[in-house]
């Protein structure tokens, strides 16, 4: 509940649960789908997370804003997120890197914030009931209205908000050193830190969009292709499995959570939505050749169904310790791989981060380890 000089700020569910909070950040209301992250840090690179169009995020971890807004941790241009829940926003960020405070940050980008929320009944709800639909305010808007905002919120087709509109050449190297290879990266949302990790291998980037044709992406002559994250239903996005088929057929892939699960429908297999998602830092993997495990970062709501990969030439190679899910794939005959969390370590872990130089050994010529399967 706010105080004298603070600003109130509400969140309504679709069920119509409200919790009431103080407002930072943007004066302005929004609407969105609300989900719950478990990182201790990184919501930098949480709040523009392409991946996260579309969201209200409530962030678990109860101290939020401690370490500011820095120059360096920014996975794309802008935030795509709608609105963002903390326990506590912290005022006076003490980093030397910090060059602003999450509310100026915030204020700036148009985003409203909601602190003193009971995060914990709100995260509750979510694992028990499921992902809700919700709207956000902190410029007075009432719960009757924003009610109704939350009841009429659809989320459609979110990664043609992400997706480049046009090729983008990463460092603006269209041109090369001679023997210098090639990857297009297909633009479902991709993060920065997937394009840093794949430059510093030695190659050069094709950052395409999402509604690029195999066609056109073969015209450019990648060694490989990419298939990155992003936000929202693998199967809302028109002909992509389509084209996926096809690069699948010509050159090595690599598929990185939404671009794992538009791989996986590419060959035939299925996918469903998770009762809550999976968004954090912690998350358990483990490979199921070697019984190796380690910690993932993670950013999804959508899942791929096991029973479905059956007769589709994709072998289960990963799954999730936690409750099973598929978490990563290779195909038994191409060069061709995928996994459902992030390797990029931005942020989180840096104990997958490995797979990228796994997809460079196969672009230029290697083979999978024989452990993958």
């Amino acid at each position: 509940m706010a105080t004298r000089g603070e600003r109130p700020g509400l969140l309504v569910l679709e069920d119509g649960t409200v919790f009431e909070g103080v407002g930072f950040g943007a004066r302005a209301t929004a609407v969105g789908e609300v989900v719950f992250q478990t990182g201790m840090t990184g919501y930098q690179e949480v709040l523009t997370d392409p991946s996260y169009c579309g969201q209200i995020v409530c962030m678990t971890y109860p101290l939020i804003g401690n370490y500011g807004i820095n120059e360096e941790d920014f996975e794309s241009r802008r935030p795509y997120l709608r609105g963002f829940v903390v326990r506590e926003a912290c005022p006076l960020p003490d980093h030397f890197r910090s060059r602003k405070t999450l509310e100026e940050y915030l204020e700036e980008q148009g985003i409203p914030g909601l602190s003193e929320v009971d995060t914990r009944s709100l995260t509750r709800i979510l694992r028990v009931h499921g992902t809700r639909r919700g709207a956000i305010s902190t410029e007075g808007k009432g719960k009757e209205e924003l009610w109704e905002l939350a009841r009429s919120f659809t989320l459609r087709r979110p990664v043609e908000e992400v997706t480049v509109k046009g090729i983008r050449w990463v460092d603006g190297l269209q041109a090369g050193p001679d023997g210098t290879p090639l990857l297009a990266v297909v633009d479902y949302g991709v993060k920065e830190s997937i394009l840093r990790h794949l430059r510093d291998l030695g190659f050069r980037l094709a950052v395409v969009p999402a509604g690029f044709t195999a066609r056109e992406i073969l015209e450019l002559d990648p060694a490989g292709v990419v298939l990155s994250n992003g936000p929202g239903d693998p199967t809302d996005v028109p002909g992509a499995p389509d084209t996926v088929r096809r690069l699948a057929e010509e050159k090595p892939v690599l598929g990185i959570c939404l671009g794992h699960q538009i791989l996986c429908l590419a060959f035939g297999a299925r996918t469903y939505k998770l009762k809550f998602g999976h968004r954090g830092s912690n998350h358990p993997v483990r490979e199921l050749a070697t019984g190796r495990g380690w910690i993932t970062t993670q950013n999804h709501g959508y899942a791929v169904d096991p029973d479905s990969l059956e007769g589709t030439g994709l072998l289960l190679t990963h799954v999730h310790l936690n409750d099973g899910t598929v978490e990563g794939v290779r195909h038994r005959e191409l060069p061709v791989f995928s996994v459902q969390y992030h390797p990029e370590a931005g942020p989180g872990p840096r104990d997958s981060l490995f797979l990228f130089e796994r997809f460079a050994r196969l672009v230029r010529g290697g083979a999978l380890p024989a452990e993958v399967g």
